[in-house]
Formats: C-alpha cells, sequence, structure tokens
C-alpha cells in the first residue's frame, strides 16, 4: 500500500472550501447564507449543510424542511469530510477504517487480532464480552469451563473462537448463555471439540432472539471420541439470518450430538449443515425439534451421515407446523452400513413448504430408514428403494391432517396484530393496535455523495467493497453486502420503477424524478403507541384522499445509510393524530400508505395471510415505521 503523504488540515479545508464554492457556483459574500449554516446550526461545509443546500436548490416549494431525514446526513466535520473524500479518491479508504466508520458513523466490525493465549485453567466467566478466543482448552485434560453470560444483549457482537477444546480429554465445556438478544451478530467456531476424547459440551440456549444472525461452526465435534454434545436451545426465536455448520460430527467414534431445539419460532431463517455425521462409527445424533413453528425457513443439508457405521441419527420433529419455506436434503445417508435413520414427523407445515430429497439412503447396506409423517408437497429423486418405509406420506394437499386443513383457524401468527390493516381503521375514534414500528437496524448516517460516487457497489466489484470494509470470507459483512446487492440488482417488478441510494442527495434526485421537484416527504413522528392499542384522532387524507402515486423508501442493511426506493401507484396516504386510548391524549403522529391495486402481490403475501383475501381483492394499509419515510406530490 502506497504510503500517504502529510497534508495539513488547514490547507484541505481550504481547499475544500474553494471546491465547494466551484461546485455550487456561488459567491464568497453570500456563502454564509445559502450555504444552510444557520439551519444546521454549524460549519456551512458539512455534509449536513451540503445536504440543505442540495435541498433548496432541487424541491420547489417552500415547506417546512424534513429534518427526520436531513438529520441522517453524516456527522463528520468538513476537514473530515474532505480527508476521507480524499482517501476514496486514492482508494485508501481501508488503511483509516477505524476512523472513517466512526466519524462517518457507519456499520463496522472490529478486526479480529489473533491470540495464543491458551486458557489452560479451568475458567468460569459469568459474563463475558471480549469476543476474541483463538486457542481455548486446547489439550486439556479434565474440569469443566463454564461461560454463563457470553454477549449478552450486544449491539454489534463479532465473536470468534479459532480453537475450542481441540484434543482435550474428558473436559466438559457448558455456555449457559451464548449471544441471546443481540443484533446484527458475527459469531463463529472454526474448531470445536476436534478429535477430543470424552467429556461433554453443552449450548443451554444459543443466540436466542438474535436479530440478523450470522452463525458459523467451521468444523463441530469432528474427529472425536467418546464425546457428548448437546444444543438445549439454538437459535430460538431468531430473525433474517443465516447459520451454518460446514462439518459437524465428521468421522467421529461413538459421538452423540443432540439438538433438543434448533430454530424454533424463528423467521426468515436460513440453516445449512454442509457434511452431517460423515463416516461417524456407532454414532448417536439427534434433533428432537428442528426448525418447529419457523416462518419462511430454507434448510439446506448437503450431506448427512454419508458412510456411517452402525451409526443412529433421528429427526423427532422436523419444521412442524411451519409458514411456507424450501428444505434440501442432497445426500442422505448415503454408502451407510447398518444405519437407522428416523424421522418421526416431517414437514406438516401449515401453508405448504417446498422439500426436497436428493440421494436418500443410496448405496447404502443394512439400513433402516422410516418416515412416519411425511408432509406435502415434496419430492424424492434418486433414493434407495429397499429398506425405507413411509408410514403415511402425504403428495398432496387434501391429505393434510384434519387439525390443520380444517380447524378454521388463521395461521396468521407471523404477523404482527396491526401490521396490515383495511381502510375501513381509519377513522376518527378508531381503537386497533400499533405494531412494533421500532426501527431494529443499527443507526448509520449517509454518506455525502462526493464519497459514495467513489466507492464500489456492484457484486461484481464485491471484492473491492470487502476490501474497503475489512470483511472476510463468509462474514457477516459479506453477508450484508451480498444480500443487499442482490436486492438492488434485481429486476424490478411490472410497473415498479426501483433504485437504490446511496446519498441523501442521490434520495432526492430518485423521488424528484418520479414525482417531479414539488415534494413532500413524511415519515410516522416517533414510536409511541408501538405493540399497543392507539386510537385515531384527526385524520388528514393527503391530496383530498384522492387516489396517487408516490415513492417509499426502507432502509437496507448496510455499512452506510443505504435505503431501497421505489415508485407505488396507486395508493392513498393519510396522517393521523395518535391518541391513547384511555387519557385520549395525543402520543404520536401516524402516516399510513394504503395500497388500492394489490394484484401483483405474492398470495403467501403476510398481508393476506393476517387479513384474509388475496392479491388484487383488497386494498392493504399499513403505518410508515421509524426511519422509513414516502414520498408523495405537495398538495
Amino acid at each position: 500500500m502506497p504510503k500517504l503523504k502529510h497534508t495539513s488540515p488547514l490547507l484541505i479545508y481550504f481547499s475544500f472550501f474553494f471546491y465547494l464554492l466551484s461546485s455550487f457556483n456561488v459567491d464568497v459574500a453570500i456563502a454564509g447564507e445559502i450555504s444552510g449554516e444557520s439551519e444546521a446550526g454549524g460549519n456551512p461545509f458539512t455534509p449536513k449543510a451540503s445536504l440543505i443546500r442540495y435541498w433548496k436548490k432541487q424541491i420547489s416549494n417552500d415547506l417546512p424542511k424534513p429534518w427526520f431525514l436531513l438529520n441522517k446526513a453524516s456527522p463528520m466535520s468538513a476537514v473530515e469530510m474532505a480527508t476521507f473524500s480524499k482517501l476514496a479518491d486514492q482508494n485508501a479508504l481501508s488503511t483509516r477504517l477505524h476512523a472513517f466508520c466512526s466519524s462517518a458513523q457507519l456499520l463496522c466490525f472490529n478486526d479480529l487480532s489473533p491470540s495464543l493465549e491458551k486458557h489452560g485453567q479451568n475458567a468460569n466467566f459469568v459474563a463475558y464480552s471480549d469476543n476474541n478466543f483463538t486457542n481455548y482448552g486446547t489439550g486439556r485434560l479434565g474440569g469443566v469451563d463454564s461461560f454463563k453470560n457470553y454477549s449478552d444483549g450486544e449491539n454489534l457482537p463479532v465473536d470468534s473462537f479459532r480453537r475450542y477444546s481441540r484434543n482435550a480429554v474428558g473436559h466438559g465445556d457448558q455456555f449457559s448463555n451464548y449471544a441471546p438478544d443481540t443484533n446484527v451478530a458475527d459469531q463463529r467456531f472454526n474448531t470445536y471439540g476436534t478429535s477430543a476424547t470424552g467429556g461433554t459440551g453443552e449450548f443451554k440456549a444459543y443466540a436466542k432472539g438474535i436479530n440478523v444472525p450470522h452463525l458459523g461452526f467451521t468444523t463441530y465435534s469432528t474427529e472425536v471420541t467418546g464425546r457428548q454434545q448437546s444444543f438445549s436451545s439454538y437459535s430460538d426465536d431468531a430473525n433474517a439470518g443465516d447459520q451454518s455448520f460446514a462439518s459437524y460430527g465428521r468421522n467421529g467414534n461413538g459421538a452423540g450430538n443432540g439438538f433438543n431445539s434448533y430454530g424454533k419460532s424463528s423467521n426468515v431463517i436460513g440453516s445449512n449443515f454442509n457434511n452431517y455425521g460423515n463416516t461417524g462409527n456407532g454414532a448417536n445424533d439427534k434433533f428432537i425439534s428442528y426448525g418447529f413453528d419457523g416462518n419462511v425457513p430454507q434448510n439446506n443439508f448437503k450431506i448427512y451421515g454419508d458412510g456411517g457405521n452402525a451409526a443412529i441419527d433421528s429427526f423427532s420433529s422436523y419444521r412442524d407446523q411451519s409458514n411456507v419455506g424450501d428444505d434440501s436434503f442432497q445426500s442422505y445417508a448415503k454408502n451407510s452400513n447398518a444405519a437407522k435413520v428416523n424421522f418421526l414427523h416431517y414437514g406438516q407445515s401449515f401453508n405448504e413448504g417446498t422439500d426436497k430429497f436428493t440421494g436418500y439412503g443410496s448405496g447404502a447396506s443394512g439400513q433402516a430408514i422410516g418416515f412416519k409423517i411425511y408432509g406435502v408437497n415434496n419430492t424424492f429423486k434418486d433414493y434407495a428403494k429397499k429398506g425405507i418405509s413411509f408410514s403415511k406420506y402425504m403428495n398432496d394437499s387434501s391429505a393434510k391432517p384434519t387439525s390443520m386443513a380444517d380447524s378454521g383457524k388463521k395461521v396468521n401468527r407471523w404477523v404482527e396484530p396491526g401490521k396490515f390493516f383495511r381502510e375501513k381503521m381509519l377513522k376518527v375514534g378508531s381503537v386497533m393496535p400499533m405494531p412494533d414500528i421500532r426501527d431494529k437496524m443499527p443507526k448509520r448516517s449517509f454518506l455525502p455523495r462526493v464519497i459514495t460516487s467513489k466507492l464500489p457497489f456492484s457484486t461484481s466489484k464485491l471484492l473491492d467493497m470487502k476490501k474497503i470494509f475489512h470483511a472476510d470470507d463468509n462474514s457477516s459483512m459479506e453477508t450484508i453486502m451480498t444480500e443487499a446487492l442482490s436486492d438492488c440488482e434485481r429486476v424490478p417488478s411490472r410497473g415498479e420503477t426501483k433504485r437504490c441510494v446511496a446519498s441523501g442527495e442521490d434520495l432526492i434526485d430518485f423521488a424528484t424524478s418520479v414525482l417531479g421537484r414539488n415534494v413532500v416527504v413524511r415519515t410516522t413522528q416517533n414510536t409511541n403507541g408501538s405493540k399497543n392499542d392507539v386510537m385515531i384522532g384527526s385524520l388528514k387524507g393527503i391530496d383530498g384522499g384522492r387516489v396517487t402515486k408516490s415513492v417509499s423508501c426502507h432502509q437496507s442493511l448496510f455499512p452506510y445509510l443505504l435505503y431501497y426506493c421505489h415508485s407505488v401507484p396507486k395508493v392513498r396516504v393519510y396522517e393521523a393524530d395518535l391518541l391513547d386510548p384511555k387519557t385520549k391524549a395525543k402520543i404520536n403522529h401516524g402516516v399510513a400508505i394504503c395500497h388500492i391495486d394489490t394484484s401483483s402481490w405474492s398470495s403467501s403475501h403476510g398481508a393476506f395471510v393476517a387479513l384474509g383475501s388475496g392479491p388484487g381483492k383488497i386494498e392493504v394499509c399499513h403505518w410508515i415505521f421509524e426511519n422509513d419515510m414516502t414520498w408523495t406530490t405537495a398538495d
């Protein structure tokens, strides 16, 4: 990396000063007047002052400025803005990443520095958040190590155990609470219990209630002998993330691995087991409850129990009572010997998902493989025709158990009360539940366009993006970037105009390109009333309550503030005072949008799950959540 020449901060400041003057073609004498300095309450050449100027230039009306939007500008000083802009020009931001993230209020993970400390003594951590063990418990003889509360309730934990209990003999490991109630977590065990003999490993509650998990075990319980390892609770009540075991129980001898509860009541979770119990000898692996009561789970077992000898593998309950989702078993108990594999309940979902088995029991000998109850909409390809039994196989939706298909109960537990409602609820005096509209994403700020225009932003330039933000392969940051890019590069839906905007200037440009320069942007005033009943007070329909066109913008998870904006035709937008139903006191000022045309929506959309009906048959309304926004033409 070339060494950067030192530049005087004063020289940077004045250089940037004249750059701004030339950019906006203003006279030095009146620069302070039009810069927004008085409104921004500071230096006229900060990102915030610059954004205020841009708003004045692009918006044709004199209505009050949307301070909730303008306050999302980067808090960088003018000198910092000039410094980091120059680094971006030189493709050298990665050399000052920590300072850049701190000054600009971005989402960045700490770099993990390796440690050679072995932690050779029994340890009892009541509360721990150091987040990095490179070499823990290697070669331990006997004893017990215990973590009672590890990374409890942290916002952005980055936890790494490079080597944990490797080559240990008769050693016990316990995690009572591992990263519960955390937000946007990156947690990895590179090697857990590798080549250990005897002893136990237990996770009583692993990542419970986590938001946006990225959990990974690279090698778990590999080549162990007579060791018992269990997860009492693994990522229960988790939300929108992914989990993976690259190698689980491979080449084990007499090992027992168990998940009592895996992914229970989780929401939009992806799970990946690449090698589970391969070539194990006398293994006893159990999933008592896997993916129970999940919403849109994506589960993938690529190689499960291949080449095992006298193994016992069982799923007592697999993805029962889940909603939609997809499952894939690409190779199950293939080339095994005298294996006993059993699914008692597989895929009894309320709403059908898609289950696919490829290579089930192929090449195995002496096996006993059975499904007691196997759900609907499932496919078997390339499976052993002998030695496999199905007690009850439901190959169409009419074969669903009566308790599910004929109960008459709406399966709406995955849609929070009040998240969607009908337009008739918007009338003075109505009492209705308000969903949790609080923004749960990490707080970030817009970068100024003078910087974002110089940063790579495309799938083809992912390697360059990873270098800037120090994102390792298969890390949370890589996943965050990949998913955001995928959404941004998705082909627009029929009739949709969409764009991902990475600066306040880009946001203004997109909205005005769709609606014109005479626009207003609105959001719900605060989060009061969330998860409680509210009463509708005074009510106003925007544009006289007529059907209009809007632009809606929703946050995407990314290192800097990024919005996914899209045009929304045929809507009605409302503003309403929200009252406490008991005291009638005003607690909030809400903005609601009603989609009049839902014909292009999926039939499995949460709105129809909650309200009934289907695409094109009803209108659907919802509140604008914290930090989301909707734009319309000014009245």
